[in-house]
């Protein structure tokens, strides 16, 4: 087997990459990754290097691994800046580091991408070894998997990773069949404040338009990035995606992506940007003109409910953190991250603290379900 660094996505055809990928996962398409970095939102300037690892034998790809070199620990969604500071007071450069992941998107999923691979434990291996190598050859103070799914922990703990767990909340389906068997399982006093807050919205004129991908261009592509946008700017960050971005992933997978549209006599005034794949729908962004009672609520969680009931999406995941999540039906879940550490006392250290953070996130999602907003005869997933 051979192993290629590639410095961009273009630099392997879009069927071999999507093979190794699966069908399942938007983020993970070389579509999507190629797309961040031809429109300059992954580069060098905004400190992702790439530097994805492709196994060959004899040409033919058996596994991958999106790793990027990084300056800087932002937009990543598993946060190390403690780690970073601990290391400046200690006198040593934290950065760069070794990141696998899908920029900008706190997204679970495969991060070692082996489905063309006969022997995938084996493939795993050379991966990860080879990754921690390039950390040494680079320079790089570590190497981090982000948001790792699950059935590849086992395989990361073996490689001597460090395994960090967390938590997203998750909406899945029960079987409702339409948003008013989802209601249904819900407690009386829950039924009332969900239909309060729609109602809200509905009084205050506002409709609603599901949109698909290719319907979305020209001024009304303006609109959704200007919304996209504005969640950005308020609070003094520059948006991740530039406009070339969107007008790829439009061009390339406009089956999918969705667009919840918020319209007041006839003026746009929300958004909200869903990705559909693999059964999931993924609620990520959402911007307003001007603050609504229970807006931000009906546009990014109860459509995108009945959109994933529409769609026959058994989860829908709206992204990281949020426990006001939990009160509206979604339920806390695991997700992981997986780090080694070049410095063997800082890795010693970290792994007794991620041993003690592991007890404190489990029993915080324990407690956690025991707030969902369901009757208890209702079940669950």
């Amino acid at each position: 087997m051979q192993l290629r660094i590639l410095h961009s996505l273009a630099e392997v055809p879009r069927a071999d990459w999507d093979r190794l990928a699966g069908p399942d996962n938007p983020f993970l398409r070389w579509d999507y990754l190629e797309a961040l970095e031809r429109s300059g939102a992954v580069s060098p300037d905004t400190g992702w290097h790439p530097q994805h690892l492709l196994l060959e034998d004899g040409g033919r790809p058996l596994g991958a691994l999106p790793l990027y070199l990084k300056d800087h620990s932002w937009g990543e969604f598993v946060f190390d800046f403690a780690w970073a500071d601990a290391y400046r007071q200690a006198g040593l450069e934290y950065y760069p580091k070794l990141v696998a992941a899908v920029p900008f998107t706190p997204v679970p999923g495969p991060r070692l991408l082996l489905a063309g691979a006969a022997d995938t434990t084996a493939a795993s291996v050379q991966l990860l070894e080879a990754a921690r190598s390039l950390a040494g050859e680079l320079g790089a103070s570590s190497l981090h998997l982000l948001l790792p799914a699950e059935p590849q922990l086992e395989a990361l703990g073996a490689a001597g990773l460090s395994l960090r767990q967390d938590c997203q909340f998750h909406w899945f389906d029960d079987g409702y069949g339409d948003f008013e068997g989802f209601l249904g399982a819900l407690t009386a006093e829950k039924r009332k404040k969900f239909r309060r807050e729609r109602r809200r919205v509905q009084e205050a004129g506002i409709h609603f338009e599901w949109l698909r991908g290719e319907d979305i261009g020209g001024t009304l592509l303006d609109d959704v990035y200007d919304f996209y946008a504005s969640s950005f700017l308020r609070r003094g960050m520059a948006p991740y995606f530039p406009p070339a971005f969107w007008s790829l992933l439009l061009e390339r997978m406009p089956g999918n992506i969705r667009v919840v549209l918020a319209r007041k006599e006839g003026v746009a005034v929300a958004a909200a940007i869903f990705f559909l794949g693999g059964g999931v729908l993924y609620g990520r962004y959402w911007g307003c003109l001007q603050d609504y009672h229970s807006l931000h609520f009906e546009t990014c969680f109860y459509q995108g409910i009945e959109l994933a009931l529409a769609e026959g999406c058994h989860r829908f995941e709206p992204g990281a953190q949020g426990e006001h999540k939990l009160r509206r039906g979604f339920r806390p879940v695991p997700t992981w991250s997986a780090h080694w550490l070049a410095h063997p006392a800082f890795a010693r250290a970290v792994e007794a603290w991620l041993a003690r953070e592991r007890q404190h996130v489990a029993a915080y999602i324990e407690a956690a379900a025991q707030h969902l907003p369901f009757r208890r005869d209702a079940g669950a997933t």
